[in-house]
Protein backbone atom coordinates (compact mmCIF):
# COMPACT_ATOMS: atom_id res chain seq x y z
CA UNK A 1 0.00 0.00 0.00
CA UNK A 2 1.27 3.31 -1.26
CA UNK A 3 1.47 6.42 1.01
CA UNK A 4 2.52 10.16 0.93
CA UNK A 5 6.27 9.18 0.20
CA UNK A 6 5.20 8.06 -3.16
CA UNK A 7 2.71 10.93 -3.93
CA UNK A 8 5.09 12.67 -6.82
CA UNK A 9 5.50 8.80 -8.47
CA UNK A 10 1.89 8.34 -8.45
CA UNK A 11 0.70 11.80 -9.55
CA UNK A 12 3.32 11.36 -12.73
CA UNK A 13 1.65 8.04 -13.58
CA UNK A 14 -2.18 9.63 -13.51
CA UNK A 15 -0.80 12.70 -15.54
CA UNK A 16 0.42 10.43 -18.35
CA UNK A 17 -3.01 10.14 -18.92
CA UNK A 18 -5.19 13.28 -17.81
CA UNK A 19 -8.74 12.18 -18.95
CA UNK A 20 -8.85 8.44 -18.10
CA UNK A 21 -7.29 9.32 -14.41
CA UNK A 22 -8.65 12.49 -13.67
CA UNK A 23 -10.59 10.70 -10.76
CA UNK A 24 -8.17 9.17 -8.99
CA UNK A 25 -5.57 12.33 -9.49
CA UNK A 26 -8.34 15.13 -8.20
CA UNK A 27 -8.61 12.42 -5.21
CA UNK A 28 -4.94 12.26 -4.67
CA UNK A 29 -4.27 15.91 -5.31
CA UNK A 30 -6.88 16.91 -2.59
CA UNK A 31 -5.47 14.67 0.12
CA UNK A 32 -2.95 12.82 -0.64
CA UNK A 33 -2.49 8.96 -0.35
CA UNK A 34 -2.83 8.48 4.14
CA UNK A 35 -5.63 6.01 3.66
CA UNK A 36 -7.74 7.84 6.66
CA UNK A 37 -7.95 11.20 4.38
CA UNK A 38 -8.29 9.73 0.95
CA UNK A 39 -11.08 7.53 2.08
CA UNK A 40 -9.39 4.45 0.29
CA UNK A 41 -6.45 2.32 -0.26
CA UNK A 42 -3.71 2.65 -3.08
CA UNK A 43 -1.78 -0.12 -4.58
CA UNK A 44 1.03 -0.18 -6.12
CA UNK A 45 3.06 -2.46 -8.75
CA UNK A 46 6.60 -2.10 -9.16
CA UNK A 47 8.35 -2.90 -12.10
CA UNK A 48 12.37 -2.78 -12.18
CA UNK A 49 11.91 -1.03 -9.07
CA UNK A 50 9.58 1.75 -9.85
CA UNK A 51 6.11 1.95 -8.93
CA UNK A 52 4.40 1.32 -12.91
CA UNK A 53 0.75 0.25 -11.98
CA UNK A 54 -1.92 1.62 -9.88
CA UNK A 55 -4.78 0.52 -8.02
CA UNK A 56 -7.47 2.75 -5.79
CA UNK A 57 -9.59 0.92 -3.77
CA UNK A 58 -12.23 2.55 -1.70
CA UNK A 59 -15.94 2.86 -2.61
CA UNK A 60 -14.81 2.68 -6.33
CA UNK A 61 -12.30 0.26 -7.52
CA UNK A 62 -10.12 2.09 -10.28
CA UNK A 63 -7.19 0.54 -12.27
CA UNK A 64 -4.53 3.22 -13.21
CA UNK A 65 -1.97 2.36 -15.80
CA UNK A 66 -2.72 -1.00 -15.06
CA UNK A 67 -0.69 -4.03 -17.01
CA UNK A 68 -1.91 -7.72 -17.28
CA UNK A 69 0.74 -7.99 -14.85
CA UNK A 70 -0.14 -5.49 -12.75
CA UNK A 71 -4.00 -6.49 -12.74
CA UNK A 72 -3.25 -10.17 -11.50
CA UNK A 73 -1.29 -8.75 -8.29
CA UNK A 74 -4.58 -6.64 -7.62
CA UNK A 75 -6.81 -9.09 -8.29
CA UNK A 76 -5.10 -11.52 -5.59
CA UNK A 77 -5.21 -8.58 -3.24
CA UNK A 78 -8.60 -7.87 -3.85
CA UNK A 79 -9.63 -11.88 -4.05
CA UNK A 80 -7.63 -11.96 0.04
CA UNK A 81 -9.20 -8.53 0.90
CA UNK A 82 -12.47 -9.57 -0.02
CA UNK A 83 -15.37 -7.15 -1.84
CA UNK A 84 -15.35 -3.90 0.11
CA UNK A 85 -16.43 -1.45 -3.23
CA UNK A 86 -19.43 -0.82 -4.44
CA UNK A 87 -18.28 -1.01 -8.49
CA UNK A 88 -15.13 -1.40 -10.45
CA UNK A 89 -14.69 1.32 -13.11
CA UNK A 90 -11.82 2.46 -15.61
CA UNK A 91 -10.39 1.16 -18.36
CA UNK A 92 -12.90 -1.11 -20.30
CA UNK A 93 -9.26 -3.46 -20.77
CA UNK A 94 -8.11 -3.91 -17.28
CA UNK A 95 -11.61 -3.81 -15.83
CA UNK A 96 -12.53 -6.56 -18.14
CA UNK A 97 -9.57 -8.14 -16.80
CA UNK A 98 -9.89 -7.78 -13.63
CA UNK A 99 -13.31 -8.70 -13.29
CA UNK A 100 -12.81 -12.02 -14.96
CA UNK A 101 -10.05 -12.66 -11.98
CA UNK A 102 -12.29 -11.59 -8.96
CA UNK A 103 -15.87 -13.07 -10.89
CA UNK A 104 -15.02 -16.38 -9.13
CA UNK A 105 -15.06 -15.03 -6.01
CA UNK A 106 -16.96 -12.09 -5.44
CA UNK A 107 -20.42 -13.70 -6.51
CA UNK A 108 -22.57 -12.13 -9.38
CA UNK A 109 -22.66 -8.17 -9.67
CA UNK A 110 -25.62 -6.29 -9.90
CA UNK A 111 -24.82 -4.97 -13.52
CA UNK A 112 -21.73 -4.71 -16.00
CA UNK A 113 -21.91 -1.88 -17.97
CA UNK A 114 -19.03 -3.05 -20.38
CA UNK A 115 -19.04 -0.03 -22.94
CA UNK A 116 -19.07 3.34 -21.39
CA UNK A 117 -17.32 6.16 -24.42
CA UNK A 118 -15.38 8.58 -22.94
CA UNK A 119 -15.80 11.87 -24.55
CA UNK A 120 -13.97 14.98 -24.59
CA UNK A 121 -13.64 18.64 -25.57
CA UNK A 122 -11.28 21.27 -25.21
CA UNK A 123 -12.31 23.91 -27.17
CA UNK A 124 -15.25 25.99 -27.36
CA UNK A 125 -19.19 24.49 -27.88
CA UNK A 126 -20.71 24.15 -31.07
CA UNK A 127 -24.14 24.93 -30.09
CA UNK A 128 -24.81 28.43 -28.09
CA UNK A 129 -24.76 28.34 -24.61
CA UNK A 130 -27.93 28.15 -22.42
CA UNK A 131 -27.96 31.84 -20.63
CA UNK A 132 -30.05 30.64 -17.91
CA UNK A 133 -27.60 27.89 -17.01
CA UNK A 134 -25.91 29.24 -14.12
CA UNK A 135 -23.95 28.49 -10.11
CA UNK A 136 -26.54 26.72 -8.02
CA UNK A 137 -26.89 28.69 -4.76
CA UNK A 138 -26.66 27.40 -1.11
CA UNK A 139 -30.25 28.56 -0.89
CA UNK A 140 -31.32 26.26 -3.58
CA UNK A 141 -29.72 22.95 -2.53
CA UNK A 142 -33.49 21.67 -1.33
CA UNK A 143 -34.62 22.37 -4.78
CA UNK A 144 -31.55 20.80 -6.16
CA UNK A 145 -31.77 17.82 -4.17
CA UNK A 146 -34.98 15.44 -6.05
CA UNK A 147 -33.24 16.41 -9.10
CA UNK A 148 -30.18 14.78 -8.11
CA UNK A 149 -31.44 11.86 -6.53
CA UNK A 150 -33.54 11.25 -9.83
CA UNK A 151 -30.61 11.43 -11.55
CA UNK A 152 -28.78 9.29 -9.61
CA UNK A 153 -31.20 6.51 -9.20
CA UNK A 154 -32.08 6.54 -13.30
CA UNK A 155 -28.28 6.37 -13.65
CA UNK A 156 -26.80 3.71 -11.47
CA UNK A 157 -30.47 2.22 -10.66
CA UNK A 158 -30.62 2.10 -7.13
CA UNK A 159 -31.46 5.57 -4.76
CA UNK A 160 -28.77 6.97 -3.40
CA UNK A 161 -30.60 7.38 0.03
CA UNK A 162 -29.18 4.71 2.10
CA UNK A 163 -29.53 3.90 5.89
CA UNK A 164 -28.63 6.97 6.84
CA UNK A 165 -31.65 8.69 5.05
CA UNK A 166 -29.61 10.35 2.86
CA UNK A 167 -27.63 12.51 4.65
CA UNK A 168 -24.37 11.75 2.98
CA UNK A 169 -25.98 12.41 -0.25
CA UNK A 170 -27.02 15.64 0.44
CA UNK A 171 -24.03 16.70 2.03
CA UNK A 172 -21.83 15.84 -1.18
CA UNK A 173 -24.71 17.68 -3.39
CA UNK A 174 -23.98 20.63 -0.60
CA UNK A 175 -20.04 20.17 -0.88
CA UNK A 176 -20.06 20.16 -4.68
CA UNK A 177 -22.84 23.51 -4.24
CA UNK A 178 -20.37 25.49 -1.97
CA UNK A 179 -17.54 24.84 -4.07
CA UNK A 180 -18.90 26.45 -7.32
CA UNK A 181 -19.09 23.24 -9.05
CA UNK A 182 -22.70 22.59 -9.08
CA UNK A 183 -24.71 24.52 -12.21
CA UNK A 184 -28.57 23.85 -13.41
CA UNK A 185 -31.35 26.18 -15.07
CA UNK A 186 -34.29 26.65 -12.42
CA UNK A 187 -37.14 28.19 -13.50
CA UNK A 188 -39.81 28.62 -11.27
CA UNK A 189 -38.73 26.16 -8.59
CA UNK A 190 -38.35 23.27 -11.60
CA UNK A 191 -35.10 22.36 -12.21
CA UNK A 192 -34.47 22.21 -16.19
CA UNK A 193 -31.23 21.46 -16.31
CA UNK A 194 -28.19 20.26 -14.04
CA UNK A 195 -24.46 18.99 -14.27
CA UNK A 196 -21.58 18.96 -11.76
CA UNK A 197 -18.28 18.81 -12.03
CA UNK A 198 -17.26 15.91 -9.93
CA UNK A 199 -12.99 15.78 -10.21
CA UNK A 200 -10.63 18.23 -11.16
CA UNK A 201 -7.65 18.62 -12.08
CA UNK A 202 -4.53 21.04 -13.85
CA UNK A 203 -5.37 19.19 -16.01
CA UNK A 204 -8.61 18.00 -17.19
CA UNK A 205 -11.77 18.01 -15.49
CA UNK A 206 -14.75 15.99 -15.58
CA UNK A 207 -18.50 16.38 -15.86
CA UNK A 208 -21.53 13.99 -13.62
CA UNK A 209 -25.02 14.01 -13.07
CA UNK A 210 -26.23 15.54 -15.98
CA UNK A 211 -30.12 15.40 -15.95
CA UNK A 212 -33.23 16.57 -18.00
CA UNK A 213 -36.63 16.04 -16.12
CA UNK A 214 -38.13 13.44 -18.51
CA UNK A 215 -40.90 15.44 -19.60
CA UNK A 216 -38.38 18.39 -20.97
CA UNK A 217 -36.49 16.02 -22.57
CA UNK A 218 -35.51 16.37 -26.35
CA UNK A 219 -35.65 20.32 -26.56
CA UNK A 220 -32.03 20.94 -26.66
CA UNK A 221 -31.87 21.81 -22.90
CA UNK A 222 -28.96 19.35 -22.83
CA UNK A 223 -26.97 19.92 -25.56
CA UNK A 224 -26.92 23.82 -24.67
CA UNK A 225 -26.85 23.44 -20.99
CA UNK A 226 -23.83 21.49 -21.58
CA UNK A 227 -22.36 23.82 -23.99
CA UNK A 228 -22.97 26.43 -20.99
CA UNK A 229 -20.92 24.04 -18.52
CA UNK A 230 -18.09 23.70 -21.22
CA UNK A 231 -17.55 27.34 -21.46
CA UNK A 232 -17.13 27.72 -17.88
CA UNK A 233 -15.18 24.90 -17.17
CA UNK A 234 -12.70 26.05 -19.89
CA UNK A 235 -12.72 29.75 -18.82
CA UNK A 236 -12.20 28.90 -14.82
CA UNK A 237 -11.76 25.22 -14.09
CA UNK A 238 -9.04 23.30 -16.73
CA UNK A 239 -8.43 22.88 -19.96
CA UNK A 240 -9.86 19.56 -21.36
CA UNK A 241 -13.27 18.59 -19.76
CA UNK A 242 -14.54 14.98 -19.84
CA UNK A 243 -17.66 12.99 -19.11
CA UNK A 244 -18.07 9.23 -19.63
CA UNK A 245 -21.36 7.66 -20.99
CA UNK A 246 -23.70 4.59 -21.23
CA UNK A 247 -22.99 3.26 -24.80
CA UNK A 248 -26.73 2.45 -24.63
CA UNK A 249 -27.78 6.12 -23.79
CA UNK A 250 -27.86 7.11 -27.51
CA UNK A 251 -29.93 10.50 -26.48
CA UNK A 252 -27.67 11.74 -24.26
CA UNK A 253 -24.41 10.61 -26.46
CA UNK A 254 -26.06 13.00 -29.04
CA UNK A 255 -26.32 15.72 -27.04
CA UNK A 256 -22.99 15.77 -25.92
CA UNK A 257 -22.06 15.39 -29.43
CA UNK A 258 -24.18 17.80 -31.11
CA UNK A 259 -22.44 20.40 -28.06
CA UNK A 260 -18.90 19.39 -29.27
CA UNK A 261 -17.72 16.17 -27.15
CA UNK A 262 -15.65 13.48 -29.62
CA UNK A 263 -15.63 10.03 -28.40
CA UNK A 264 -11.70 9.17 -27.24
CA UNK A 265 -11.65 6.01 -25.51
CA UNK A 266 -13.92 3.89 -23.14
CA UNK A 267 -14.69 3.06 -19.55
CA UNK A 268 -15.88 -0.29 -18.29
CA UNK A 269 -18.22 -0.87 -14.91
CA UNK A 270 -19.51 -3.42 -12.84
CA UNK A 271 -21.78 -2.48 -10.36
CA UNK A 272 -22.70 -4.27 -7.57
Amino acid sequence: MLNDRDLDEVLEICDREPVTNVFVSSRVRAVGLDPGRLGAQMWGYTESGRIASLCYCGANMVPVAATSAAVAAFADRARLQGRRCSSIVGPAEAVGELWALLAPYWGRPREIRARQPVMTISTAPLVPPDPLVRHVRPDELDTLLPAAIAMFTEEVGVSPIGPDGGASYRARVAELIRAGRSYARIEDGQVVFKAEIGAVTPLACQVQGVWVPPELRGRSHASRGMAAVVTEALRSVAPLVSLYVNDFNAPARAAYQRAGFTETSMFSSVLF
